[in-house]
Order: C-alpha cells, then sequence, then structure tokens
C-alpha cells in the first residue's frame, strides 16, 4: 500500500521538477511564437496550467526563465546528438593523442551521420518550437542565444570544420570551410525553416517516416558529392 501512495502522491521535490519541466516546455512554445516582450506572464502560466507566482518561484522572473528556457532547449537537442558528438570527438581526440590523420572516408562517414541526425531531429514536429525559439534568437540575439551556441552550436559547427576540412584537405580554420560548413547545415535546417514551401513544391501532405527516409538520403548524397568538383579539376 505504501508503494501504491508513493507512486500517486510522489514527494514535494517530485512534484515541483513536474511543474517546472511543465513550464518549461511550455515557455518554449510561447517564447517561440510571441518572442520575450511579446509573451505575457499570464500567456506563459496559462500554457503550463500553473498560477502566476510558479514563475517568480521557480525562476526569479521572466528574464529567469527566459535563460532557463534556452538551457531547457540545449537539453533536449543533447539528448539526440549528445552521444553521437561524444562517440565522434573522442575518436578524433584519439587520432590527435597518436599524430595520425583523420582519413576522408572516415571523415564522411561521420559527417553523414551528423546531417542524417540533423534531418531526423529537426524536420519533426518536436522542433517545431525550437525552431521559433532559435531563428528569434538568431534575429535579435540575448544572453539565451550565447548559451545556446556556446552549448550546442558552437560545438557541432566545430565538429563539421572539422569534418569537412578532412573531406576538402583545407584547414578547418579557413574562410572557405567555415562557408562550406554553414552552407551544408543550411541544406539541411532549409527543410525545417521553409517547411511549408517545401510541402507546396514537394506535393507532401506531411513529413512522415517515409519523408524523412528521403531527406536522410539527400543528406548521404550531399556529403558523397562534396569535393567532388575540385576533386574533377584536379
Amino acid at each position: 500500500m505504501s508503494r501504491e501512495r508513493d507512486t500517486q502522491n510522489p514527494p514535494a521535490s517530485a512534484r515541483a521538477e513536474i511543474a517546472r519541466q511543465k513550464m518549461l516546455a511550455a515557455a518554449l512554445d510561447v517564447f517561440g511564437r510571441y518572442g520575450f516582450d511579446g509573451a505575457s506572464t499570464r500567456q506563459l502560466t496559462e500554457a503550463a496550467g500553473v498560477n502566476l507566482q510558479a514563475i517568480p518561484y521557480y525562476f526569479g522572473s521572466k528574464e529567469g526563465l527566459y535563460i532557463a528556457t534556452a538551457e531547457y532547449l540545449m537539453a533536449r537537442i543533447d539528448t539526440h546528438v549528445g552521444d553521437m558528438r561524444a562517440r565522434i570527438g573522442t575518436h578524433l581526440m584519439a587520432l590527435d593523442a597518436a599524430g595520425k590523420p583523420l582519413g576522408e572516408a572516415e571523415a564522411r562517414r561521420f559527417l553523414t551521420d551528423i546531417l542524417q541526425t540533423m534531418v531526423t531531429l529537426f524536420v519533426g514536429k518536436e522542433s517545431e518550437s525550437w525552431a521559433r525559439f532559435l531563428i528569434r534568437e538568431q534575429m535579435e540575439p540575448t544572453e539565451a542565444f550565447a548559451r545556446v551556441y556556446q552549448g550546442i552550436m558552437r560545438p557541432m559547427i566545430e565538429l563539421g570544420r572539422r569534418l569537412i576540412g578532412a573531406i576538402l584537405r583545407e584547414d578547418p580554420a579557413s574562410e572557405h570551410v567555415r562557408l562550406r560548413t554553414f552552407t551544408l547545415i543550411g541544406s539541411i535546417l532549409v527543410f525545417r525553416v521553409t517547411h511549408a514551401a517545401v510541402l507546396a513544391q514537394m506535393e507532401w501532405d506531411t513529413v512522415g517516416p517515409e519523408q524523412v527516409k528521403i531527406l536522410r538520403g539527400l543528406a548521404a548524397e550531399l556529403v558523397d558529392v562534396l569535393g567532388q568538383s575540385k576533386a574533377g579539376a584536379a
């Protein structure tokens, strides 16, 4: 009986964490739709199903909730890419420690893993609120952008630069490799940012499993052709 009561009535700390997570999920959607200035505290609390005092109680202020929302977004993205990033990063560190170069075939395989993971992550329904929040921060960056950039975006971009540099046999820090990295990332994110246009042009009703499979194939194709024009010119 005691176990049943514990399941039905979790301790206060667990209930507080559940409420906090509900607020963060709701805030991600509301801030993404209306921005920091446009989102009222009433909108935020009503979306989460909590009272107005929940924001100062859990986050100190609306500003505190906004920063916590950015960190919540980072954590959500990291659940999808963290293991992959750690696996590739560990391998690259081992190569560096042994004084061995990263081979082109291996770099292509890693880069394909990254882009296909991005496809699965960013064309799904879950990422709609993520995209709204991130696009607003791209247009008018705040402290939230700085945290997301340092925590998620910068490590992934620099990892991509390392792999693309190995494929093109160029310095990962060069302007050309930096630009190629953004171009490649953009070719995947466009399916989220221009979602309505993609559905209209492709005559798709939705992006379901079959469409994700097609786009993952496209991601692999983009990696396969990377650097081919340079190789042909040589």
